[in-house]
């Protein structure tokens, strides 16, 4: 009853008999959360599920991280080169080149690092 009621919660109740294998793959993304959820974890950890999304399926996602925080009391870490995702779902960001630590703060904070650009978004000096 719960793991049909999560599906249902995160739009998957019409799926719930389906192979998992023949669903599209931002759908099968939500049936890869709901399974990680239906354990009720205090901490959450998502790597990289951007990966392969649309725009829109990246937009739905993190307003559903958002959602499933607020109302679970969840704790999510991120692990995402999404920047738009990151902005969308974090309140504090951690970032590491090469495994070490360049910055910490609020996602628009970090986003202006100049360290974090050069790393990861680039610089438009050429």
């Amino acid at each position: 009853e719960r793991a049909m009621a999560l599906l249902v919660d995160l739009g998957l109740g019409d799926v719930a008999h389906r192979v998992v294998g023949t669903l599209p793959f931002g759908t099968l993304k939500r049936v890869e959360l709901a399974r990680a959820l239906v354990a009720e974890p205090r901490l959450l950890l998502v790597d990289e599920p951007a990966n392969g999304l649309i725009h829109g399926e990246v937009l739905e996602l993190g307003a559903t991280l958002r959602r499933l925080a607020a109302e679970r009391g969840t704790a999510i870490l991120l692990v995402e080169h999404h920047m738009g995702l990151v902005r969308a779902v974090c309140d504090r960001v951690v970032v590491l080149n090469f495994g070490r630590v360049i910055a910490t703060g609020a996602p628009a904070e970090v986003a202006r690092d100049p360290q974090v650009i050069a790393a990861y978004l680039g610089s438009a000096a050429a």
